[in-house]
């Protein structure tokens, strides 16, 4: 089964206007992702941030846990939180992603607003093709990924649905979703 990477973007994202901005890092999206993560066997979960003070901030929450009562209060916590790589830019994630597998993975765009794309039911299968391409799976903070960041993409997935017309997500749960929909048994 082809290698899945996540790549969680603070930037380019936009707010509920549509208009461009970069969002703040929260300690749950951290916690939660990386949990989600490696429950499901993603290689590494790359957090984006433009910002050296967010990125810093993230490395410090994954620290409380390395050292001290973290790791003495839950040292399986550690487990899903050394997947985390945090990058400046989508190109450090590619390039470490890369580096990890010796092939570039191809990246997959993820959207609440977008119907179209590939099933989860056509991603599963592709990914189960002996030597399947790595994937990298942006997911967006705010409100969502940013045109620049969706028109990198060379694959899309389509939008999660429930059962009625509400669909807003939080990020966490989006990727809970996602990665039980194409590694779930």
């Amino acid at each position: 089964m082809a290698d899945i990477f996540l790549a969680l973007l603070h930037h380019p994202v936009v707010d509920r206007n549509g208009r461009l901005i970069t969002s703040a890092i929260t300690s749950l999206d951290l916690h939660d992702i990386a949990r989600s993560s490696r429950t499901y066997g993603v290689r590494a979960l790359y957090v984006v941030h433009p910002i050296s003070d967010q990125r810093e901030f993230a490395r410090s929450v994954i620290d409380h846990w390395h050292i001290g009562y973290g790791r003495n209060f839950d040292s399986r916590r550690v487990e899903a939180l050394d997947l985390i790589e945090v990058v400046p830019d989508l190109d450090a994630a590619v390039a470490a992603a890369e580096r990890a597998v010796g092939q570039r993975p191809e990246l997959v765009h993820t959207s609440a607003r977008e119907t179209q794309g590939l099933s989860f039911a056509a991603m599963r299968e592709r990914m189960a093709v002996e030597d399947a391409a790595p994937i990298l799976i942006m997911l967006g903070t705010g409100f969502g990924l940013a045109p620049a960041a969706r028109e990198r993409a060379d694959l899309a997935l389509e939008a999660i649905r429930g059962t009625g017309d509400y669909n807003h997500l939080s990020v966490r749960a989006a990727a809970s979703v996602i990665l039980d929909r194409l590694r779930g048994r």
